[in-house]
């Protein structure tokens, strides 16, 4: 059954059938037919026989004077799928049949595993003729580091949160993604951004939670206001106490090293204390202060 994520992406292209045509472009350098339109089209491939295949999208790239130029199917791999190295070849054969053009497949598949095994060449037998998928996968898409580039490209500032979102870079990654959403409303920007939170392995989750709970501290937004409610709360309720008293347990120590006594007053203002900067501050105020009052000024 397709999962929220397989769904997200077909939606994806469903709703911005010109974003194929350009990562054929840009990412695989494929001298793209020209064409005046892009258009989404039925994904159901009924043959002479008694089989129906299904394919995720196909779109068609249409002329200036209305004639088709160029089909892609569209499949998004998630999973090794044996069955598709023979799907696939019925997806080509059918739609070149039916709408006399040239036909290509295009395999979205983040996983870089799944997209080396989807990159493979399918040969048709004897090697006699083949079909060799396009594949979008984590070794073709990019690393989108910059919110300005991510707000320009939201879709693949989205799939390259979707691939690299668990890599070395991956919270920089997800940062620019997440600042894309900015521009779309907020349903699909709801969306992308349960992908892309699908996809995070529990470190990269954790390191998320910790920025989010840091921004939202600090009175910094910089992320779409929806996120942190859909990440537990509980969570960043938890996060954002423990970076509390690790803050206030830091200063006691500080000032007993410093043989700095307290008031009953004094620690009930630090314990009270929910600002990390004015925690902050008196941490670096204890560096040679004689009094708590010139620690808590």
């Amino acid at each position: 059954m397709p999962t929220l994520e397989h769904n997200a992406l077909v939606e994806m292209f469903r709703e911005h059938p010109e974003f194929a045509p350009r990562l054929l472009a840009t990412l695989f350098h494929v001298e793209v037919p020209p064409h005046a339109s892009v258009a989404v089209v039925e994904s159901s491939l009924d043959q002479l026989i008694p089989v129906e295949f299904r394919a995720d999208l196909v779109l068609e790239l249409r002329d200036e004077s209305d004639a088709l130029v160029l089909a892609i199917v569209i499949e998004v791999q998630r999973d090794v799928d044996p069955d598709k190295k023979y799907s696939w070849p019925a997806y080509v054969a059918v739609v070149r049949a039916r709408k006399r053009c040239g036909t290509i497949v295009l395999v979205v598949a983040p996983d870089a595993g799944v997209a080396a095994w989807a990159a493979e060449n399918i040969d048709l037998g004897l090697g006699r003729g083949n079909v060799e998928p396009l594949v979008l996968g984590p070794s073709v898409v990019p690393e989108i580091t910059d919110p300005a580039d991510a707000e320009n490209e939201t879709e693949l500032a989205v799939l390259s949160a979707v691939a690299h979102g668990n890599g070395p870079s991956g919270l920089i990654v997800v940062q620019a993604a997440l600042a894309g959403l900015g521009r779309l409303d907020q349903a699909h920007a709801m969306v992308y951004f349960q992908l892309i939170w699908n996809g995070l392995r529990e470190p990269m989750r954790q390191a998320l939670e910790v920025l989010v709970m840091e921004r939202q501290i600090e009175g910094e937004a910089t992320f779409p206001p929806f996120v942190q409610k859909l990440i537990d709360r509980g969570k960043l309720e938890g996060i954002r106490e423990g970076e509390l008293k690790g803050k206030r347990d830091t200063l006691l120590r500080l000032l007993a090293r410093a043989g700095i006594v307290l008031t009953e007053d004094d620690s009930a203002r630090i314990q009270a204390c929910t600002d990390v900067a004015t925690l902050d501050r008196w941490i670096e105020n204890v560096l040679g202060a004689k009094t708590a009052t010139e620690v808590l000024s």
